[in-house]
């Protein structure tokens, strides 16, 4: 086992779920929730931290800014409470209270959002926030991983070669969109020294990131209000668009197998589901990866709280499950 001195010294890389005698399904998950940021946003906070540090952008009087759903700013928090930065995180009323706690217990100035921007949801309201903050102060420092190269360029060195290596004869790979720094590095990666690999995105219902009609979702983590610069839809082959309520269903079939991961993962899992009943489960006779970007333990009050569900979704939301798992028709 590695001795560390520092969080983002650590990073589990070579851990994967074989879901097909849990689910069904011939899906391998890379789970990216081993480190002391609970997420695969540790890779992003640090590239781009660390590039800052080295084109002098970032001082010792620096103040760091970053708008967050939640698992980039835990990033964030954990390496500028390890590097010695001051964190300001700007989120919004969906964001976990588990995840809020885990920033704050870092030194992290938290700064919650509750009133939408009224064309760009609560992202466009973070986001010009965010502008208002580093307007006023010239000490605080804006990554932005919306537009921030090396968002992508973390996944590019490091997330997938790592996959490629694990995975000779990978045949699909599914990555959820956000900002799309993880599905842009790796669909960069594989276009140029694997291209027969199939990049699938996965979004959730009411993200605009594809071109989808703009709704009210409240599992945060994947999709956007706002179309993301990093984007670039000629490395994507397909698209899969999943309801919350599928999420949250992938999220606790997975859990009665032991598996408490977030709602990223969930849903990555629900739009591979998706796109495996529409392509065969055994395209090519091939090998499948799904990444999953977090765990569980922050969604225990949402995703894994039935009276949060029932309320936001109906209380049959999770009557199917039970009527599938008894083998009902």
């Amino acid at each position: 086992m590695p001795i560390i001195s520092a969080p983002h010294e650590f990073n589990e890389d070579d851990l994967y779920v074989d879901l097909r005698p849990s689910l069904g399904v011939p899906l391998h998950l890379k789970c990216e929730g081993f480190n002391f940021s609970g997420s695969i946003k540790q890779k992003a906070a640090l590239e781009m931290i660390e590039a800052a540090e080295r084109s002098g952008l970032l001082t010792a009087d620096s103040v760091l800014v970053e708008s967050s759903s939640g698992n980039l700013g835990v990033a964030l928090s954990t390496i500028a409470a390890s590097k010695g930065y001051r964190f300001v995180c700007v989120t919004d009323s969906r964001c976990n209270l588990a995840t809020r706690q885990m920033m704050e217990a870092l030194g992290t100035d938290v700064r919650i959002i509750t009133e939408p921007h009224p064309e760009e949801g609560y992202l466009g309201a973070r986001l010009a926030h965010v502008r208002q903050l580093c307007a006023s102060d010239d000490r605080y420092v804006w990554l932005n991983q919306y537009v921030n190269t090396n968002n992508w360029r973390a996944h590019h060195r490091l997330t997938a070669p790592q996959i490629a290596r694990r995975f000779t004869d990978l045949d699909v790979l599914f990555v959820g969109a956000g900002t799309t720094g993880t599905l842009m590095g790796c669909a960069r990666w594989f276009r140029a020294h694997r291209p027969e690999v199939r990049i699938v995105a996965v979004d959730s219902v009411g993200s605009v990131i594809f071109g989808g009609t703009p709704q009210t979702r409240m599992i945060p983590g994947l999709g956007a209000g706002v179309r993301p610069p990093l984007l670039d839809e000629s490395f994507v082959d397909d698209v899969v668009h999943v309801p919350e309520i599928d999420t949250i269903r992938a999220c606790r079939r997975l859990v009665e197998r032991g598996f408490l991961f977030g709602g990223s993962t969930g849903t990555v899992v629900a739009g591979a589901e998706r796109w495996f009943a529409g392509h065969g489960t055994d395209r090519r006779g091939g090998t499948a990866v799904a990444i999953a970007p977090d765990l569980g333990e922050r969604y225990l009050d949402t995703v894994y709280q039935t009276t949060w569900v029932h309320r936001l979704y109906g209380p049959d939301a999770l009557g199917l499950d039970r009527a599938v798992a008894a083998g009902a028709p």
